[in-house]
């Protein structure tokens, strides 16, 4: 597990802008709600959330392939101990 690592709304959402152009994203940590569940952490952020988001990347691919971009894009995070992540996909913006 690599601590040095800030698993925090602000800086996933850089690494979703940064490899993906993500356009609209939304990053929520809901860490706070899963007090006590496994993975949750002793300071209540950091382990779970939740991206709402839509990248040109995702045209023309299956679901599981857009999922597999935004995981490649935050493994690093994973690495460091991000233990949930709900990924909502969104129609690209009008």
């Amino acid at each position: 597990m690599n601590e040095a690592l800030p698993i925090t709304a602000d800086a996933i959402r850089q690494s979703l802008r940064n490899h993906l152009a993500a356009e609209p994203l939304e990053v929520i940590d809901e860490s706070a709600s899963h007090a006590g569940h496994a993975g949750a952490n002793d300071v209540g952020w950091g382990t779970h959330f939740r991206v709402r988001l839509h990248s040109p990347q995702f045209i023309g691919q299956s679901r599981v392939a857009q999922h597999r971009l935004v995981y490649g894009a935050l493994q690093p995070f994973v690495d460091a101990g991000l233990h949930a992540l709900a990924i909502e996909i969104s129609p690209p913006p009008r």
